[in-house]
């Protein structure tokens, strides 16, 4: 089959999104089922915690090498190549019988990441130039809609089979959209010259891994302990070298004059702040809603009501996310990521006041759905706007990752305040009221972020000016854009 003749747009999109939404399915689906994976494996609480955490881990170190090798050698071809890991990953995952078999697995399907950095790559190469607003927004929307199926269809499958069945589910999916990637997505035809720089890829990959562990660890450790500060001292002076490297090298793993471009760096910032806002919902909530009763807050939700509770947020987030495109060309990606932001530092902000009937939690997360529907839609379109087609798998991927490790802190925060505020061996109510005003200073934080982005022309040009990537072609080589910081 001809370059040509597999150029089908609607048949492309519906293949990227399979893939994507398995991957966030398995990113957020196992969290709710922690417990029960650490009693059917005998595992203590800290340990049976890595099966998320090693999940964020090999996602951030994976997810811009993967975005990087497809602007290089192919994103098709690395499509299918990190498909087929995480088919592989899953299918350990589902057959494991000891926590350190699902460790492992986990960290091999956390490279599933490079699906989304790949994809954007793909959109942006071979889509008409009318269709690649909203087919990002799509795919971009579908790491939240896939993360709020997720929490709720976990409590389901958990209650009624048991957690292998969190891996059988999407294993079908991976397996379906690796052999549709190979039979129907075109290869893109755009190349970045270079090769691999594997020192920086390796200090990156430590830098990343050692700030996370540390974070993931802080409920045992506490903030202040001499092995939280000095990992995240640690991790930060490891990534200050993996700057300095990527400075000097010929080819760069990741292009330091693209970070501060201010289209990137503005819009990663959003993404860090927006991230810790979408990943502490899914840990806040359920959480709040089963707790019982008679601790003076909270409905007493069993695991299936509580993922239910996010439900009005996985609904606006599939709402949101279909008309992505429609938004992004009438108001422009700069207005839907400021309005994004605004409905989610609404929706923490409610909690923050209002958390003593189920009907506050159902508004909240409605409007929680529709603020990380704009965001989430809009920030990928902000970051190919502001690169070359040469760069937009490595950009599109360090966006993910930026986001990833958000939520990882963001969760963490979430965690540490409830730790702290505990009574007669219970949570207060005071310890969630507090997480809650971290969420929402931190997505106000968010809206300054949002609006420092840089404005840009409406997509409504011609189709050659809708091609040109946005402030990076009209510099000289080697240049900065002209919005660079």
């Amino acid at each position: 089959m001809s370059h040509a003749q597999r150029q089908r747009p609607a048949v492309t999109l519906v293949v990227l999104s399979l893939g994507a939404m398995a991957y966030s399915l398995l990113q957020s689906g196992v969290a709710p089922a922690l417990p029960n994976i650490q009693t059917s494996l005998h595992a203590s609480e800290t340990g049976s915690s890595w099966v998320f955490t090693a999940y964020l881990l090999s996602a951030s170190v994976g997810t811009p090498i993967l975005g990087r090798l497809g602007d290089m050698y192919g994103k098709e071809k690395w499509l299918l190549y990190t498909l087929i890991g995480l088919a592989a990953g899953t299918l350990l995952a589902a057959l494991a019988t000891s926590l350190p078999v699902l460790i492992a697995a986990r960290v091999i399907q956390g490279f599933g990441g490079g699906i989304f950095p790949l994809a954007f790559g793909i959109v942006r190469d071979e889509f008409p130039p009318e269709r690649v607003a909203g087919a990002i927004g799509l795919l971009s929307a579908i790491l939240g809609i896939g993360g709020g199926l997720g929490v709720v269809a976990a409590g389901v499958i958990v209650q009624s089979l048991d957690y292998h069945w969190l891996f059988w589910i999407p294993l079908v999916a991976i397996t379906a959209s690796a052999v549709l990637t190979w039979r129907l997505v075109p290869e893109s035809p755009v190349r970045a010259p270079g090769r691999i720089n594997w020192i920086a890829a390796v200090l990156l990959g430590a830098g990343l891994s050692t700030v996370l562990i540390a974070v993931s660890q802080t409920s045992a450790w506490g903030w202040g302990s001499p092995r939280t500060l000095g990992l995240i001292a640690a991790g930060f002076a490891i990534l200050a070298v993996w700057v300095l490297v990527e400075l000097r090298s010929r080819y760069p793993l990741v292009d330091m004059k693209m970070m501060r471009l201010r289209g990137v760096w503005t819009t990663n910032l959003a993404a860090f702040l927006l991230g810790a806002g979408m990943f502490s919902s899914f840990i806040l909530v359920p959480q709040f809603v089963e707790t019982r009763s008679t601790a003076g807050f909270g409905f007493s939700a069993s695991i299936t009501g509580g993922g239910l509770f996010l439900l009005p947020a996985t609904m606006m987030l599939i709402l949101v996310g279909g008309l992505a495109g429609r938004i992004a060309k009438r108001y422009g990606s700069k207005r839907a990521l400021v309005a994004g932001s605004v409905f989610a530092m609404g929706s923490f902000g409610l909690l923050f006041f209002l958390h003593a009937h189920p009907w506050n939690f159902y508004v909240s997360t409605a409007f929680l759905g529709i603020g990380i529907g704009l965001a989430f839609a809009a920030m990928g379109n902000l970051i190919v706007e502001a690169v070359t087609p040469e760069q937009t798998g490595v950009a599109t991927g360090m966006n993910t990752v930026v986001r990833t490790v958000g939520g990882a802190l963001g969760a963490q925060v979430g965690a540490t305040f409830i730790a702290a505020h505990v009574a007669h061996g219970q949570p207060t109510v005071r310890g969630y009221s507090l997480a809650f005003l971290a969420s929402t200073i931190a997505l106000g934080l968010g809206i300054v972020a949002a609006l420092a982005v840089p404005d840009r022309p409406r997509p409504s040009r011609g189709p050659g000016a809708a091609r040109r990537p946005v402030g990076s072609e009209s510099a000289p080589h080697g240049e900065l854009a002209p919005d660079a910081a």
